[in-house]
């Protein structure tokens, strides 16, 4: 079964301008952990990822699920309320800003208690000077993800995808160069968050204007606050649990093992990050599809636009995390000397997403059916099984036991989610449309990688070597199967 060649084609067409956007964000993310890696050493490196961390963290609190709501109910109104799109758009930001607020308060006196406690701490003082932008911040996500709710992808791909991401290593970079140490580069890495949020806020407005019509005053009465709320809810403890997956891990190997370590294992988790480009793309693309297929009860349309898309997640992911794990060392390199024993890090980290991926975008589909408190229970579960493996194996084998966690803590986060959408919203989902396309990644790209890396080792010149060959062989089977890998839409869309 194929999907049908208008959802495809807006499937392509969406997702190479999101993957456009994701790898410059991925691109300038690694170029961001070069910055700070050779501007601050490891040690200063991780006193700055401990406080991203944290702030992170708090950011999923902050922006109090209206960034996911956004994408969850305003296709569905563009559908059959366009007088509440308005509205709505609006009430979202005024939530986040307001949530944002009381958190950066909550998290200062967070940061005081820490300063109490171990007076000087470097992390609490870092983190101190951006708690301040968690307002900022949680109304730029929300504005992003409300943008692209209502079909409009540039905005953000521009400022959240390619502006921000560009912004920060400049501003670092100048701070660091002005004298700065680790506090002033996380003062720097929160800049750029004020004028994204002031370009995602107008281009909003714009966007409100031109689709919603003006409503009769009530709006507070009419019931949709309350269900944007209750779908929320949820949310907020997904989302909290969601980065706590992604951070905690820094957070704790640097209390465990030292702001060296944390430093480490951040960059190498940084790297598998920017890997997930694809996955981010398509997650962009295919949640309001997913919202919209749902609310219409189109099953079929559905699991064909899954189908599509997990086949595209694994084909175009797996052959990146086999050469970032099989020459580990040249890209860690990049950072310095001390960084180079994250290699058994990254190498678990990459095994670990390729599996995952496997289950495609299961929680996108979950969420935008509406089941947000199913997803929350699976980050609960995830997260436990993290923090349980951290302290088990953190102490045992450093950043590498953290790498182990993460892996594990994910994949049994995508077979829950798998499990509740078979077998809960009865849609056909498997694991079975990727196992294909992971087979080529690794026939064309991972066993001439391991060939060149065992007879040249882990060099320059053999990491472009298996890069040249396996992407040829790798373009060659795609060309040649297009029609099982269903790329004809992604290729027309390409030639147009």
């Amino acid at each position: 079964m194929t999907a049908a060649p208008d959802t495809r084609r807006e499937l392509a067409r969406g997702g190479m301008m999101s993957f456009a956007g994701s790898a410059t964000s991925a691109a300038m993310g690694l170029v961001l952990i070069i910055v700070l890696g050779r501007a601050l050493g490891d040690a200063g490196s991780g006193i700055v990822l401990q406080a991203i961390g944290a702030f992170t963290i708090a950011l999923a609190v902050a922006r109090f699920g209206q960034d996911s709501a956004a994408v969850w109910i305003l296709p569905r109104l563009l559908e059959d309320d366009r007088a509440a799109v308005r509205p709505t758009g609006w009430f979202l930001l005024a939530v986040s800003g307001a949530v944002g607020t009381v958190c950066a308060l909550v998290l200062l006196l967070g940061t005081a208690i820490a300063d109490a406690v171990s007076p000087g701490d470097p992390v609490a003082a870092a983190l101190r000077g951006i708690v301040w932008f968690l307002p900022v911040a949680a109304v730029l996500l929300t504005a992003l993800s409300a943008t692209r709710a209502m079909g409009s992808l540039t905005a953000y791909v521009l400022i959240g995808s390619v502006g921000l991401p560009v912004l920060r290593p400049l501003v670092i970079i100048l701070a660091v160069g002005a004298g700065g140490g680790a506090a002033a580069a996380t003062v720097a890495w929160a800049l750029p968050l004020a004028p994204a949020a002031l370009a995602a806020v107008l281009v909003l407005g714009v966007l409100l204007r031109r689709h919603g019509a003006t409503r009769a005053p009530g709006y507070l009465r009419s019931g949709i606050p309350g269900r944007t709320v209750r779908y929320a809810l949820p949310r907020v403890l997904s989302s909290s649990l969601e980065q706590l997956l992604i951070w905690l891990a820094v957070i704790v190997v640097g209390a465990l093992a030292g702001p060296a370590a944390s430093g480490v294992y951040g960059a190498a988790s940084r790297f598998v990050a920017a890997g997930m480009i694809v996955d981010t793309a398509l997650r962009v693309v295919v949640s309001p599809m997913f919202s919209r297929l749902l609310h219409r009860g189109d099953e079929r349309g559905l699991e064909r636009v899954y189908r599509t898309a997990t086949i595209w997640l694994v084909l175009f992911s797996a052959p990146v995390y086999l050469l970032l794990a099989t020459f580990a060392p040249v890209a860690l390199s990049l950072l310095g000397p001390s960084f180079g024993a994250g290699e058994p890090t990254v190498v678990i980290m990459c095994a670990g997403a390729i599996v995952t991926f496997l289950a495609g975008n299961i929680h996108s589909v979950l969420l935008m059916s509406g089941r947000s408190g199913l997803a929350a229970l699976n980050k609960a579960i995830a997260v436990a099984t993290n923090v349980g493996l951290l302290f088990a194996l953190v102490p045992l084998w450093g950043p590498a036991g953290a790498g182990v966690a993460w892996a594990l803590a994910c994949m049994l986060d995508a077979v829950l989610a798998t499990l509740q959408v078979r077998f809960v919203l009865r849609l056909k989902v498997s694991p079975l449309p990727g196992l294909y396309p992971l087979l080529i990644a690794a026939l064309t790209v991972g066993v001439p990688a391991l060939a060149i890396r065992l007879l040249w080792g882990p060099t320059w010149f053999g990491l472009i070597a298996a890069a040249a060959i396996g992407g040829a062989l790798f373009l060659g089977w795609c060309r040649a199967d297009r029609r099982t890998l269903e790329l004809r839409g992604l290729t027309a869309r390409t030639a147009s």
